[in-house]
């Protein structure tokens, strides 16, 4: 074939490439595509539709298995029948009851086709979902509805008086503030808190457009814009901050949470506005950090003095050949740098929380920074054997040392959370665009409902808060250089079965996060 028709045929087949990607993001369905010959079949590509249907962004999606969307609710019939038709490599047609990042369940209507090569081997599964959480609803409140609607009447009309009247009692009495809004935004109701916490009356609210109140403290571009999507699109409010000097209360930190009130006939459209006073809680934290960042930097200059001290003494007892003292010196110097390697993790958390962190990004071999990482592991420790699978064959344009930094302490965390075990695995691979890293351990694993809070700053798991020391800071300061480089950290464990920790970063900059500084 000569160059030019060559050209030509990359060129139909780069816009084909180009116009299919187009036509999957133009659909209503979700779309997601899974690598059958990576371990636990990872989605490797997912269309825009799949994005809005979970709540999920795309950096969150790519790398994780199908089930992560099941989170605790994992004994459906449904999965097995999933797994059963994977395992044999056939098509699936289920239904599966799955929930969106901020806990909603939803209804998935989900097609599994598996993408066979030329041998006849499954090499890839796309799957295509559907949302019919209206029509499972509709279909169980018909069954329920059908033989006890007339019975039921008087009962109801009976219920929902005594309801009102509970839920009425239940919103005086709540300690946050409450606003109801009309679908043009006026105020039809308000608390009690709401009214002792900025010294109004019921005359001074009720009937205003909320954009009104006080002196135009609501009267917020971005808040507006955020309203105004409530309705038509059910997407809530979630956690915006208000910072404002109010009328007769003084300077306040506010945090606003709104959602559409799911409710017909004369309460339709109505949204409910809460509002927490977080002034004094940011407060402590504020001094909290400032105490942390105070503090670790004066531990760091005696210690730096300490250090040296230690390292000239060592120099001197050499030569000497007075065992013990040989033997406590070396002790000593192991326990400075076990005290300066945590004030340094302090001093990370200090400006990650004044948000001074510095990324210097340049290209570097991950696969070779990952090797050396795991080889200063190694030489730490005798009890593991650290075994390194798969390859991303990959220049990254990152932090280098901070990305070291993640693997060292995924590695330690793994040789230090299972003593019984003699293995700890670490497995690299692509998926989609993306670089993938997961360690896993034999250890003592973690609850589910604790995966979440392991990368809060402090948080130790309960079950070995006794057995084992530490502050709780490493897998926080981890879980922030990776969203710095604009990918995501996360854990997939059970108690008594080990842990795996995996972190995606993209390959594609643009995609990730900016220097933060």
């Amino acid at each position: 074939m000569s160059d030019e028709k060559k050209n030509t045929a990359d060129h139909i087949v780069s816009k084909d490439v180009e116009l299919l990607k187009k036509a999957l993001d133009a659909s209503i369905s979700g779309i997601i595509i899974t690598d059958n010959n990576q371990p636990d079949n990872p989605i490797i590509y997912c269309n825009a539709a799949f994005e809005q249907i979970t709540g999920y962004s795309r950096a969150e999606i790519i790398g994780h298995n199908c089930r992560f969307l099941q989170k605790d609710d994992r004994n459906q019939p449904a999965r097995a029948q999933l797994r059963q038709d994977i395992a044999a490599g056939n098509n699936s047609v289920i239904e599966i009851r799955n929930y969106r990042k901020d806990g909603t369940l939803f209804w998935n209507e989900l097609n599994v086709s598996p993408i066979k090569n030329s041998s006849g081997a499954v090499d890839y599964f796309i799957g295509v979902q559907n949302d019919v959480t209206r029509r499972k609803n509709a279909e169980e409140e018909l069954k329920s509805n059908q033989s006890k609607l007339e019975q039921r009447v008087a009962e109801r009309t009976q219920s929902l008086r005594e309801n009102e009247e509970y839920l009425a009692s239940i919103v005086q009495t709540v300690r946050e503030s409450l606003i109801v809004l009309s679908p043009d935004y006026k105020v039809i109701f308000v608390n009690d808190h709401f009214k002792r916490t900025f010294k109004v009356s019921r005359e001074e609210t009720e009937g205003r457009s909320l954009f009104d109140l006080g002196n135009g403290q609501w009267d917020i571009a971005e808040l507006r814009r955020l309203l105004e999507q409530i309705l038509p699109t059910n997407n809530p409010v979630i956690d915006f901050e208000v910072s404002h000097d109010f009328p007769h209360i003084g300077k306040k930190l506010m945090l606003l949470n709104a959602h559409r009130i799911e409710l017909e006939g004369q309460y339709k459209d109505r949204i409910l506005l809460a509002i927490e006073d977080i002034t004094e809680r940011r407060a402590i934290e504020q001094r909290k950090d400032d105490f942390l960042s105070i503090a670790s930097h004066e531990l760091k200059t005696p210690l730096t003095t300490v250090k040296g001290h230690v390292q000239i003494i060592n120099r001197l007892t050499a030569q000497s050949g007075d065992e013990k003292l040989k033997n406590a010196v070396s002790k000593t110097s192991l326990y400075v740098e076990r005290l300066n390697n945590l004030i340094s993790e302090l001093l990370d958390v200090s400006r990650i929380q004044s948000g001074s962190i510095e990324l210097h990004k340049q290209p570097f071999d991950f696969d070779q920074m990952v090797k050396e990482a795991a080889d200063s592991i190694r030489q730490a420790t005798n009890s593991h054997e650290i075994t390194i699978s798969g390859a991303t064959d990959s220049q990254f344009n990152g932090d280098e040392s901070h990305i070291s930094q993640v693997i060292t302490n995924l590695l330690s965390n793994a040789v230090k959370y299972s003593p019984e075990a003699q293995q700890v695995k670490l497995h690299l691979s692509t998926v989609g665009d993306y670089l993938k890293v997961a360690v896993t351990d034999q250890g003592v694993g973690i609850s589910r409902d604790e995966h979440q809070k392991v990368f809060e700053r402090f948080y130790r798991v309960k079950n070995i808060q006794q057995r084992f020391p530490g502050m709780g800071i490493g897998l926080y300061v981890c879980a922030e250089i990776i969203k710095n480089h604009g990918g995501t950290l996360w854990v997939e464990s059970e108690p008594g079965k080990g842990a795996t920790f995996s972190f995606t970063l993209p390959l594609d900059q643009a995609e990730g996060a900016a220097d933060v500084r």
